[in-house]
């Protein structure tokens, strides 16, 4: 449901991510040096010199696995800053820890990023989170078995594309659950498609520019859904999901798509 009006109403927008503290350098876990104050790393990239990636265990994991990937020796707090090498690395490590998990029983890996504590992050150097599952999440179980990808119908929205990578492409989605949502995804509906992670982490960290361009330094959510047309979904924190989202799952978007397609595609 599209409601521009809604977004004049009271608290209707969350609060953007607050600079860095002085406690948040000196004690971040994540950063070059302090390797110790982690759990002793599941892999690390590249394997020879110093590292630019690393997977460590969740200290405090929600499931029966579940690791983070550190993306930067560097303090970057968001995805929007780091470097090619960087995402190529991150893209390198999703592959490896899918494979290690599918070697111990746990055939599906749900890779996520969440930006900024109103997205769940409770630390601010930019890393992802792998959860590792023993079936198929409901997200993906439940997916339709038809001729008639929705994913190929939103790659295809010419009016909607925010940017390209290859065979990779960002499109404003058409009826988003919150304003400037995102969808990432290869134009080929195909699984055994090349896993073009780096590519898709690459528009990712294009559409964070363009997001924080627009409406400054906001927490989001991104993951990947490993499905017949895997893609990555891209959610701003800008509202509140409540009742009437959460409980009928009818889902307001107080931005219309293609003025925030346009938006985002001015951005840069």
């Amino acid at each position: 449901m599209i409601a521009p009006g809604r977004a004049r109403r009271p608290g209707a927008f969350l609060h953007l991510i607050d600079d860095p503290t002085p406690e948040e350098l000196e004690q971040c876990p994540f950063c070059a040096g302090r390797e110790d104050r982690t759990p002793p790393q599941a892999l690390v990239l590249p394997e020879d010199g110093p590292w630019t990636v690393r997977v460590v265990p969740n200290l405090y994991p929600a499931l029966e696995r579940q690791e983070v990937v550190v993306h930067s020796p560097r303090h970057v707090r968001t995805l929007a800053e780091l470097d090619d090498d960087e995402l190529e690395l991150v893209a390198e490590a999703w592959r490896r820890r899918f494979a290690a998990a599918a070697a111990g029983g746990f055939p599906y890996v749900h890779a996520m990023v969440n930006e900024g504590r109103a997205a769940g992050a409770s630390l601010a150097h930019s890393h992802s989170q792998l959860a590792w599952l023993r079936e198929p999440p409901p997200a993906v179980a439940k997916e339709p078995d038809v001729s008639d990808c929705p994913v190929c119908d939103l790659v295809g929205r010419k009016n909607h594309t925010l940017a390209e990578d290859g065979e990779i492409v960002s499109v404003c989605h058409p009826v988003g659950r919150a304003p400037f949502e995102l969808l990432i995804a290869p134009r080929a509906h195909d699984p055994e498609a090349a896993d073009d992670f780096a590519g898709a982490l690459r528009l990712l960290r294009d559409a964070v520019q363009r997001l924080r361009k627009v409406e400054g330094p906001i927490p989001w959510n991104a993951w990947l859904h490993l499905g017949a047309h895997w893609h990555v979904e891209v959610v701003p924190k800008l509202t509140v999901f409540a009742g009437l989202e959460l409980g009928a799952e009818i889902y307001v978007n107080v931005v219309e798509p293609e003025g925030a397609a346009a938006a985002l595609r001015d951005a840069l």
